[in-house]
């Protein structure tokens, strides 16, 4: 294995309260390529400023090869005092490095170079900084959402220019398509701490869930194993006086354990409340266009949209998805052409503008409209503070500021707005910038399940893939075209050609987004133990009383310090009997702990 370019070890951070990091580890060598994956909120992009040299960790071991180049990419890049694009871009590279590269990256990031770096859009800032940090083809890579406010097209080819890269590599990315087709690696950073897989981000969700299905059980085995000892603490036979202090002391031992067991982080809870049904025609358009200026922004497209169907429209940048989104829900009127809605239609919408919320108004105000503390979801009333924890937000985040959010949770604050609203039509635009993984997921599920109908802006091509029953694409020069299936399924039909219409159309990989396989219908569960099962359990703790007496006696034989010079050999018999009988201790406990623990699976 080649040398770490990059080690940090045992990182330790604490902002006040439960530790940030507590004992975090993330190393790479020449050719990595990691995805750093996590909750918002759980120190991912602290842990890459470390990595940058941009943060002190309180306590760890911080690593860098002296010779080499690093280059860090903010999420909010800082272009004060540069009076083009491409000075800022060129003041990333070094002495030694060619400026052609910085001129190669600009092009194909959609940049001429002579921007004014003030009036640049989120995605052009985005761009700019891409290049920045990437021309000197630095020794050490660290990403921090690169694909945000990218489209399609540039997040295609930056896959490709990054899997070609022999910079090592690390990225944090919501976008799940993105991580699986650059990783080669994922560390997993989770209550402070992190875990590394050497596969990439395509088999991370199967590890993790492995990961906290034994980390359950475990803590499981050790509550049952609390109770057992308690038991046998109160009514066993009695022992020698040191066995039962050590016995003690190891009670407390597994208390503590289990009263300081950080449990993993809570699942937010998505439900859109329910409307009335709309009709069957929720929308028709027909022959609309739109233009501005001479601009053609559509031309001639003409769509039906009916009830339960989820709608994504797709396309780069500035090609006309939110018009034509505005103009099938109605809050734009067409040049041409008429747009009919439907009946009994109750719209909720998410844009894509994050800084709606007053900065200044609290949580809870925001949610309730200022209407007291309770908001009805569903027709139920709920209590703001109840309400917030399906959201993953804390009770005495009720009072914050919406200015105190991080982009996650201001992504989730927006989804309980909407979500809250009876609604027959959900018109999401972007809804997956600065989602973690799990909240991403559950958002799949509701907009998947939805009775509704959903009309979805999105760059996340696995999001669609797994969302959507049909996709609205630009197909250049103001027409759109309405295409059945995923977004998969919409390059199959248009022979892998991408959207990008300034790249040479060439295949892509069009096969459809992975699915899980169905899990085997379980076993109808016995409706009571056997009558062998009953009896190990109700004899195991004899057992395994008898076994902890004999390792006692043994220990106490080789605690004499003369035994090894009275008899070697006695010596080392006791010491491979101690040995087994440890192992068969240990054995019968988890014959024990698996036992009680099916009786009270059975129970329950």
């Amino acid at each position: 294995m080649a040398p770490p370019l990059l080690n940090l070890a045992g990182i330790k951070l604490t902002f006040g309260g439960t530790p940030l990091l507590d004992g975090a580890d993330l190393a790479a060598s020449a050719g990595d390529k990691i995805a750093l994956v996590g909750r918002n909120g759980s120190g991912k992009s602290t842990l890459l400023k470390i990595a940058a040299g941009l943060v002190e960790p309180q306590d760890g071991e911080v690593f860098r090869q002296p010779t080499a180049t690093v280059r860090y990419l903010p999420q909010m890049p800082d272009m004060d005092g540069f009076a083009s694009v491409r000075a800022y871009v060129e003041a990333g590279l070094g002495p030694a490095d060619d400026p052609h590269r910085a001129t190669y990256l600009m092009e194909h990031l959609g940049l001429t170079g002579e921007e004014n770096p003030a009036s640049l859009s989120g995605g052009e800032a985005r761009r700019a900084a891409l290049a920045r940090v990437m021309a000197p083809e630095p020794d050490i890579l660290l990403l921090d959402e690169p694909t945000n406010h990218l489209d399609l097209s540039v997040i295609e080819w930056l896959e490709e220019e990054l899997s070609r890269t022999s910079s090592a590599l690390i990225l944090i990315s919501h976008d799940r398509r993105f991580l699986e087709r650059v990783s080669r690696a994922t560390v997993w950073l989770d209550r402070g701490q992190t875990r590394r897989l050497d596969r990439g981000f395509a088999h991370f969700e199967e590890w993790r869930d492995q990961i906290l299905e034994e980390e359950e059980r475990e803590q499981h085995k050790l509550g049952r194993q609390i109770v057992r000892e308690e038991h046998w603490l109160r009514y066993g036979v009695t022992a020698r006086r040191k066995r039962n202090m050590r016995r003690l002391g190891e009670l407390q031992q597994m208390r503590q354990r289990f009263r300081t067991h950080r449990g993993a982080e809570g699942t937010a809870t998505l439900t859109a409340s329910d409307a009335a049904e709309s009709g069957k025609l929720v929308i028709e358009a027909k022959n609309i266009a739109k233009s501005f200026g001479d601009l053609a922004v559509v031309k001639d497209f003409s769509t039906r949209i009916q009830r339960g169907d989820r709608v994504g429209l797709v396309g780069p940048n500035g090609a006309g998805k939110t018009t034509v989104l505005k103009m099938l829900t109605g809050e734009l009127k067409p040049d041409a052409g008429t747009v009919r809605l439907g009946v009994n239609l109750e719209i909720a919408t998410l844009d894509q503008k994050r800084d709606a919320a007053d900065p200044d108004e609290t949580l809870a105000h925001y949610l309730t409209d200022g209407r007291g503390e309770n908001l009805v979801v569903n027709g139920e009333q709920r209590h703001v503070v109840s309400y917030m924890k399906d959201f993953l937000f804390k009770p005495e985040q009720a009072r914050t500021p919406v200015r105190e959010l991080s982009g996650g949770e201001r992504a989730r604050l927006l989804l309980a707005r909407v979500l809250a609203r009876p609604a027959n039509l959900l018109v999401l635009d972007e809804p997956t910038n600065d989602l973690d993984m799990e909240t991403l997921e559950l958002l799949q599920e509701l907009v998947a399940g939805f009775a509704g109908t959903v009309l979805l802006v999105s760059h996340d091509r696995d999001f669609l893939d797994r969302t959507v029953t049909s996709v609205i694409a630009p197909e250049g020069d103001g027409r759109w075209v309405d295409y059945a299936g995923g977004y998969s399924d919409m390059l199959a039909q248009r022979g892998g050609k991408r959207l990008d219409d300034r790249k040479t159309a060439k295949k892509a990989d069009a096969a459809p987004a992975a699915t899980r396989a169905e899990p085997a219908a379980p076993k109808a569960p016995t409706k009571k133990l056997s009558y062998k099962q009953q009896f190990a359990l109700e004899n195991l703790p004899k057992k395994i009383e008898a076994v902890g007496a004999a390792i006692s006696r043994l220990e106490d034989a080789i605690a004499d310090p003369a035994y090894y010079e009275r008899d070697p050999t006695g010596f080392q018999k006791t010491i491979a009997a101690l040995d087994k009988e440890r192992t068969t201790l240990a054995a019968l406990e988890e014959e024990w702990l698996e036992l009680e623990m099916l009786r009270e699976e059975l129970e329950g």
